[in-house]
């Protein structure tokens, strides 16, 4: 529970334990914890019991790990995508992200909790249930790779595979207390069979509680495929960047967000504490302006996100024959309003991405680095985006009776951006623009709950992110396991 994955290996590699005793320690902390957090949702043990019994090579060879069960596919088993359409049908191909990491020798064992279709920022479902923090019980652990969160903060295993579309590995890893880095767009595949998950917002990586965890899984899985819509040049290596110091960087930051004009006092806090330990280290840091229009930004976001939900659920439907019992409330009404979006306001969207980008780009000629809160406030509690009854009677009327278009214009898209972006404003930028973007648990509220710091990078700026990240880590080492629950058992120990 103590090494991270990297040092875990060297203790396999050294024969002071075994890939099979590894796992059994996994193994026996989820079962001491997971009751509680509801982390993982699905057990590949057969699997695991094979590959921990081979010899296996790889810079984590012999580490357990666990899947985000959402898009990453080992043939054979189901990928749930937090859905009933899709609960129990085994998938035919293997990822390739997740054959990079069998490549790298990690011994996959389980699968994590995420909301359905990764939709949400919390990671809450119907089929599933919610994920819980290892924190405060009562807390999310954010969304959508919750699950991977949770398991990490609890020492089920050190790092743990997530995605992201709009926030989902930053999101979770500052909510508790893990290093989320986003990477660039098209850095990493997403096939076979997907170029450019949601027009290149969404892309693969992890969530650890190392830097060096964090570069060294990254650089398993950068580099393009034969399917990749284009070239990547991605960086020779991330963790041998990490010996390299940053430098003396100039760091822009901001709490401020049309979304959430009033953030909480301690996510403007965990930016003010930062900002003085970076001068401390000698990089020049001053208050800026937002260098782009978030209000904006977050509208062009969710249309272009709820085009992604409608093509989800009728591609679900095609591949598994599910009608509308199959799916969520809410994810009908997404897919619905996507449906109602036009073909111009669609393309619109997508062609002020280029506005936000050249935005951020601008902003990166005179700063390395935009400092940001992850989230505009500390973790959420279990269940506090549930729909109201009276909403949920308003959308099973629409849907009945083919009005959800009227939704849109009596200002259910406006409520929409209000209820689910208010509390994790600042993520999207990264998304829309394609840049690289990283959380680290830099603050902890009055409550001794987490509350991450984002730094948002230039174009390739994956190697000087993790090079900061891994200077403040020795600077102001974070803690590591959630205190809550911390107990060993006889063979975590």
């Amino acid at each position: 529970m103590e090494h991270d994955g990297l040092g875990l290996a060297e203790l396999i590699a050294g024969g002071e334990v075994t890939a099979a005793e590894a796992l059994a320690a996994a193994r026996a902390r989820a079962r001491e914890v997971n009751p509680q957090l509801n982390a993982i949702v699905s057990h590949l043990d057969e699997h695991a019991d094979q590959r921990a019994a081979q010899s296996l090579s790889g810079p984590f060879a012999g580490v357990p790990f666990l899947l985000k069960d959402l898009h990453q596919h080992l043939a054979g088993f189901p990928t749930s995508n937090g859905c009933r359409a899709f609960e129990g049908r085994p998938v035919q191909r293997t990822s390739t992200v997740v054959q990079r990491w069998l490549d790298a020798g990690l011994v996959i064992f389980g699968k994590t909790n995420t909301p359905a279709f990764g939709v949400k920022g919390v990671t809450e479902s119907d089929l599933l249930g919610a994920a819980r923090n290892p924190w405060n019980l009562e807390r999310t652990p954010g969304g959508s790779s919750g699950g991977s969160a949770a398991a990490v903060a609890a020492g089920i295993v050190p790092a743990a595979a997530a995605s992201d579309g709009g926030g989902s590995i930053r999101i979770p890893a500052a909510c508790t207390g893990l290093v989320g880095l986003k990477p660039g767009r098209g850095l990493v595949p997403s096939g076979p069979g997907d170029s450019e998950p949601l027009g290149g917002l969404a892309t693969n990586g992890v969530i650890s509680r190392t830097v060096r965890d964090t570069a060294a899984l990254l650089d398993a899985i950068i580099g393009d495929e034969p399917e990749s819509p284009y070239a990547a040049a991605g960086p020779d290596s991330l963790l041998g960047g990490l010996d390299v110091p940053p430098g003396r960087l100039r760091i822009g930051y901001t709490t401020r967000c049309a979304l959430r004009p009033d953030p909480h006092p301690e996510a403007v806090r965990a930016v003010e504490r930062s900002a003085e330990l970076l001068t401390e280290l000698g990089h020049q840091v001053e208050e800026v302006a937002p260098p782009h229009d978030d209000r904006q930004l977050g509208r062009d976001f969710l249309t272009i996100w709820m085009v992604g939900q409608a093509i989800e659920v009728a591609r679900a439907k095609h591949e598994t024959g599910a009608g509308d019992e199959g799916f969520e409330l809410e994810t009908l009404l997404l897919a619905a309003l996507g449906r109602s979006i036009g073909g111009v306001e669609l393309q619109s969207a997508q062609e002020r991405r280029g506005e936000h980008t050249a935005a951020l780009a601008a902003f990166h000629e005179t700063y390395d680095l935009l400092l940001t809160p992850t989230l505009s406030e500390p973790p959420i509690r279990v269940g506090a985006l549930d729909m109201l009854a009276a909403q949920q009677a308003g959308g099973r009327l629409a849907l009945r009776t083919g009005t959800t278009k009227l939704l849109k214009h009596l200002g259910v898209v406006d409520q929409v951006v209000e209820r689910n972006l208010a509390w994790v404003p600042f993520t999207q930028l990264a998304n829309l623009t394609g840049r690289p973007a990283i959380s680290l648990p830099l603050y902890r509220t009055a409550d001794d709950l987490p509350l991450g710091v984002q730094f948002v990078g230039p174009l390739r700026g994956e190697s000087l992110l993790l090079r900061l990240a891994a200077q403040l880590e020795r600077a102001a080492p974070w803690r590591g396991l959630s205190g809550g629950l911390r107990g060993t058992t006889s063979s975590s120990a």
